[in-house]
Parts: C-alpha cells; structure tokens; sequence
C-alpha cells in the first residue's frame, strides 16, 4: 500500500514540528531562503506588489514581516539550519551582498554563510575570499541579473568553486519569467565546461522539470530544489508531469528542500505538504526519501551535520 510508512502531512505552519517529529527528523534544513539589507527586500516586495504587471497574477507576499520576527518563524517551524540567499541585479553589488550575507551569518547562527556573483572584473577575488571565509553556498540569479552564465569573466570563478567543492544554487529555468540568458541548455554549457562544479538547479528547473531530471542524468554533481515546485500556486502556471514521484526514484538522494521564504505567496507548510504529496504517491520514496530531502541531503550539502552544528566551525 502507497504511503503506509508516513505520519499526516502538516495542516498548517504551527503543525510542521509534529510531522517532522513523527519522520524522526531533529528539524529541517532549508537551502532557499531569503534574507537582504532592508532597503533591497523593500524593493523585491515592491515588485511582488506588482506581479499582475510583471507575471500576470498576483503575488501576495505571505511572511511580510520584520527580520526578528521572519527569523523567529523559522525557528517556530523548526528549521534548524539555512542558506539566506541574496542576488545582485547590476555590477558592484555582489561584493557588497557578499560582505553582507557574511555579517548576517555571524549574527545569526541559525544562517550558513553564503555568497553571491555577477561577471565582473573582481569577482574571482571577493569569491575566493567568502570561501576562505566559510561560505557554503554561492547564490546565482541568472535571470534577475541578465548575465550570461558563460561569460568569460564567470569561467575562473566557477572554476574556483568547483576547486573548493562550493555549491552554487543556480536560478537558471526560464520561470516565472524567461530572461536574457535563461534556459537549461545555456547553462548544461557550463556544466559540461566545469564537470566537477556541484550545482542545485533552483525551482528544479521550473517550468522545465523533464529537462531538468535529463541533465541530472548527465551530470553527477547536479542537483535540485524543491523550491515553489508542486504547490497550487506554482502548479497554475508550471505543473509537473504526471509521473514526477515515479522519475524522483533515480534521483531520490539529489533532491534537497528550498521554499523561497519569506517571499512566497502561501504558508511554509503548503511546501512540505507538496513534497509529502510526492513521497505518498511512490512506495519506493516514502519517508527515507522525506528525510532525505527535508535534512539529510541539505545538511551535507550545506556542511552541516545531523544535529544542524557546523562540522567543525
């Protein structure tokens, strides 16, 4: 019988440390989360108040909330550990976003240090120095920054990262919206230049999941999020294929949790509740495969482990 091994899926935010509970889990562990300067996460919510302009449909922000309180809310969810993410749009800002994500992390041990890049002169220089720092994960926003992933000012940089085993989290799909440069096949260019590049496809390639999984297949140091896929929202405008659970199987270990909080126009729980949905619908993922994806694979591929301490930082 599908599903006999899975606790309830939660019914709301305040019913998620239950179900993790039930799983076995200490708490979760997300890869995609949101947290920027003040006057930048102003502006973002400014062009969320303006999504029927931009994607034509609304996009209420759910967690619009001070930063204290954002952050207690993951602590309320159990969230034991996350990357906050951020994306310079122009040159100039990545080193600047950088130095601030590294700030954030100190203050917040909850944070992993994270970092950023944009095609510029000094971008090998301000990278190389946030993974001697200690950052774990490198936040690449191909769409919102209009750049090539194949400049050739990227190609030391990607190098760098894959010398240090640094993944980047790579927003390359063509939604909500396409952009200058977005689609799978311009960056599996990188992929095939960097063969030992770790990569997570963001949004699992949304709205492009099969081309996702088929460039999984041909690059073993790929991955994918979970971010925004499967939830009603995101199944209005980019639904997954009907056999998702069933093709999730060959990839059950290389799929980790992203939910885009705070910025999403539903509750936290509406994620969980999609990935519970994919884990029900297949005996062969079931709950080895919700604790995969919910703590384990995000834990080892942040450099965290089990109980969410740093290994050894």
């Amino acid at each position: 019988m599908i599903g006999v091994d899975l606790p309830e899926p939660p019914v709301s935010d305040d019913d998620v440390p239950r179900w993790t509970a039930e799983l076995g889990l200490p708490g979760l562990v997300d890869t995609h989360v949101h947290f920027l300067p003040e006057r930048m996460l102003a502006k973002v919510w400014d062009y969320f108040d303006h999504a029927c302009e931009h994607y034509g449909r609304a996009w209420p922000v759910h967690y619009r909330l001070p930063e204290d309180e954002r952050l207690r809310h993951l602590e309320r969810l159990g969230v034991t550990r996350f990357a906050p993410l951020t994306y310079p749009h122009k040159p100039g800002m990545a080193r600047w976003l950088t130095g601030w994500a590294a700030e954030f992390a100190q203050r917040n041990p909850a944070a992993v240090r994270t970092a950023t890049l944009f095609p510029e002169p000094d971008v090998t220089e301000y990278l190389s120095e946030a993974v001697e720092g200690g950052a774990r994960m490198v936040k690449v926003h191909v769409q919102v920054g209009g750049f090539d992933p194949r400049d050739a000012l990227l190609a030391p940089a990607w190098g760098l990262l894959a010398d240090a085993g640094v993944p980047a989290i790579v927003h390359c799909g063509n939604g909500p919206i396409p952009g200058r440069h977005t689609g799978l096949d311009i960056f599996g260019d990188v992929l095939v230049a960097h063969p030992r590049l770790k990569v997570v496809l963001a949004h699992a390639g949304l709205p492009d999941y099969a081309a996702a999984l088929e460039l999984m297949r041909r690059h073993e140091n790929l991955m994918i999020d979970t971010t925004m896929v499967g939830t009603p929202f995101s199944e209005d405008m980019a639904p997954l294929p009907p056999d998702w659970s069933a093709s999730l199987v060959e990839f059950a270990d290389r799929v980790v949790l992203g939910t885009d909080f705070p910025n999403i126009p539903y509750a936290y729980a509406e994620q969980l509740v999609a990935i519970h949905g994919w884990a029900a619908a297949d005996d062969r993922l079931g709950a080895a495969f919700l604790r995969s994806v919910l703590h384990d694979t995000p834990a080892t591929v942040l450099g965290v482990d089990a109980s969410g301490d740093t290994d050894g930082t």
